[in-house]
C-alpha cells in the first residue's frame, strides 16, 4: 500500500477516439492537488507517464489496454521474448490491502505464457515476504518486465480511481514501511483516503469498492494480452 505518485508538472488530457465517445466527468482531486477533469487522465512529467481511470461502468478497458501497450512496446522492441511478470502485492488478512492478492487470484486463472503470476490469495506477497520474493524471482529471470500492482491511498475524491504508470512503486510507504521499490511499470487502485490512522481505516473498506477495482484492472490487463496475441 502507498499514496499517489507525486506529480509536480502539466496535467493534460489524453485525447483518443475512445475517450470522444465518453462524457467529460469531474472525479476530483487526486494526493497531490491535480484536479482530475476528464473520465481518462494522462500526467506527463519528462519521461514518465500517469493515466487515470476511474472504476465502474465507465471504464473503458480497451483504452487501458492500449496504454499498457504503449507502455510495454519498448520492452518488446528490444527483447520480443521477455517475459512479463505481475507482481501483485498485499496482504489477504486486511481487506484494505486485499486488492493486489484477489487481482493475482483472478489473473492466475486467465493469462497464457508468457506471462507470469506472483501474489494471489493463497500465496500472497507482503511486506514479510517481499524481499525473499524479489530474490526468488532474479533467479527465474536476469531481467523480466515487472509490472506491480498494489493499493493506494489518495484523497477522499480519489477514491476508486486506477493509476496506470510506467514508474515504478515502493510498497508500504502509505503505512510507513520501508520496502523496495518495484516494476518498470505499475497499477494501483486507490482504496481510501489518507488520514492519520491509515491501519485502522484500511480494516474497514468496502469488499465492493475492492471488488470492482480488481474487476476492471483484470478486465484490462485480460483486453491487453487479447491485443498482444491478435
Amino acid at each position: 500500500l502507498h499514496p499517489p505518485h507525486r506529480i509536480k508538472q502539466n496535467c493534460c488530457s489524453f485525447i483518443t477516439k475512445t475517450l470522444k465517445k465518453n462524457k467529460d466527468e469531474k472525479t476530483g482531486e487526486t494526493k497531490n492537488g491535480i484536479v482530475l477533469k476528464m473520465q481518462h487522465e494522462e500526467v506527463t512529467m519528462q519521461s514518465k507517464k500517469v493515466y487515470y481511470h476511474r472504476a465502474g461502468s465507465a471504464f473503458s478497458s480497451t483504452l487501458f489496454a492500449s496504454q499498457l501497450m504503449q507502455l510495454t512496446e519498448q520492452y518488446f522492441s528490444s527483447k520480443p521474448d521477455i517475459p512479463i511478470f505481475f507482481l501483485c502485492i498485499g496482504s489477504d488478512r486486511v481487506l484494505g490491502d486485499s486488492l493486489g492478492p484477489i487481482i493475482g487470484y483472478k489473473l492466475e486463472k486467465m493469462l497464457l505464457h508468457p506471462f507470469q503470476v506472483f501474489g494471489t490469495l493463497s500465496r500472497p506477497v507482503h511486506a514479510i515476504n517481499l524481499c525473499p520474493t524479489l530474490l526468488r524471482l532474479s533467479t527465474l529471470h536476469r531481467a523480466p518486465l515487472t509490472i506491480a500492482i498494489d493499493a493506494s491511498i489518495g484523497k477522499k475524491e480519489s477514491v476508486g480511481c486506477i493509476t496506470l504508470s510506467n514508474r515504478s512503486i515502493r510498497p508500504g510507504t502509505g503505512v510507513s514501511k520501508r520496502l523496495p521499490q518495484i516494476g518498470q511499470i505499475s497499477i494501483t487502485g486507490i482504496v481510501s483516503e489518507d488520514c492519520f490512522d491509515v491501519s485502522s481505516r484500511l480494516q474497514n473498506i468496502r469488499l465492493g469498492l475492492v471488488m470492482e477495482l480488481a474487476d476492471c484492472i483484470c478486465n484490462g490487463i485480460k483486453t491487453y494480452q487479447e491485443m498482444l496475441i491478435s
